[in-house]
């Protein structure tokens, strides 16, 4: 089983939402760069 993380969850929304990383950047007024490393689990702080 597969550890449930912040950054799992966004992937798994996201992904049956039909988005991509870009397109969910946008709409939250980030940048993809940004929602790859939340994903990714990594602090942008």
């Amino acid at each position: 089983m597969k550890k449930q993380t912040f950054g799992n969850i966004i992937v798994s929304l996201r992904k049956e939402k039909g988005m991509t990383q870009l397109e969910l950047a946008e709409k939250m007024g980030v940048t993809d760069k940004a929602v790859s490393k939340w994903e990714r689990d990594i602090p942008t702080f």
